[in-house]
């Protein structure tokens, strides 16, 4: 009778053990039970700020929750990454990160957060290649002619971006390091106003989005030269890739959705299975691509491989070029 008695009390902390291990998966089984929030890194009207409200509206149908978005911009992304970054582990809280995420890392010495420990990957939503355009002045038809252009022109060709490390301004400088010229880089505070001037003659070209530079193509003030994907863009089918005259060119956009770190594993999976789900159907892959977005999805798996691909390439273009933000 003794002996049973002293093992009732280690019984009763052995249940109370298990419940405790237990209790977290209980309460995901009922997820989602409120909002969802997508940050979105950038302003309201661009390429990621658009992808997140598109799946956002899928995913509320899906969830039958509510998900909404939410704009936290500045400094390409990393105020928008951070806030998703020290989020609360529960899956109420993710967002869109775009390509420049993997760039960040090479051109800050110092970021607020490690740009993989502290993100759970969990899907690719697309990607989007930029366009070479130049002003129509320019007495260039293709990539080859502009390469030959800008090597007997050391340094008076100019390109614009949307500023020091935009997407725009490590597209230049990819092609200035593949091709052995020498451009000059002029940023600007926002694509818009360097579209501007470059649609004026002020400005030589651009490696710009094709949500910006797609109407400057139709209404013939710019002229598109070559997309920078690794195969050509179906929004623009017309236009090589970079790559068919500059062996081993890619700069191409892409948008990934991720959580902070230690996001539980059925969580993940269920917003994956969710995720991969509302990009397979019609309307949004339509709409996307009116956008010039590739529509892509992934495991988190291949999206955590992807970053850290891309990672380390742009290391090396930042290293050899010298391009620092701080």
């Amino acid at each position: 009778m003794a002996e049973r008695a002293a093992r009732k009390p280690l019984l009763w902390v052995a249940l109370l053990c298990a419940a405790a291990t237990a209790l977290p998966a209980v309460a995901q089984q009922g997820y989602p039970s409120r909002t969802i929030r997508i940050i979105s890194p950038f302003a309201a009207g661009g390429g990621n700020d658009l992808i997140c409200r598109t799946v956002a509206a899928k995913l509320s149908e899906s969830f039958r929750q509510q998900v909404i978005v939410e704009n936290r911009t500045g400094a390409n992304g990393i105020i928008g990454t951070e806030f998703t970054a020290r989020a609360a582990a529960d899956g109420y809280t993710i967002a869109l990160i775009p390509s420049g995420h993997a760039v960040n890392a090479a051109l800050h010495s110092k970021l607020p957060f490690d740009s993989v420990r502290d993100f759970t990957m969990i899907s690719l939503a697309g990607s989007s290649p930029l366009v070479l355009a130049v002003h129509p002045s320019v007495p260039v038809r293709n990539v080859r002619e502009l390469t030959a252009l800008a090597r007997s022109r050391p340094g008076q060709l100019s390109y614009v971006s949307a500023g020091i490390g935009a997407s725009g301004h490590l597209g230049g400088a990819l092609f200035a390091v593949l091709t052995g010229t020498q451009m000059t880089h002029v940023p600007y505070k926002g694509m818009s106003l360097a579209l501007t001037d470059l649609v004026s003659g002020q400005v030589t070209m651009a490696f710009a989005t094709s949500l910006s530079v797609i109407p400057h193509l139709q209404s013939r003030r710019l002229r598109g030269l070559a997309t920078t994907g690794a195969q050509r863009s179906p929004a623009l089918p017309e236009l090589p890739t970079v790559a068919e005259a500059v062996p081993g060119y890619e700069a191409s956009l892409w948008y990934g959705f991720a959580g902070p770190a230690r996001l539980p594993s059925d969580i993940v999976r269920r917003l994956n299975t969710e995720i991969v789900q509302a990009l397979k159907q019609s309307d949004v892959r339509e709409r996307l691509a009116g956008l010039g977005v590739d529509v892509q999805s992934s495991s988190p798996e291949e999206l955590t491989k992807l970053l850290a691909n891309d990672m380390d390439r742009w290391a090396r273009v930042v290293q050899r070029t010298g391009i620092r933000v701080d």
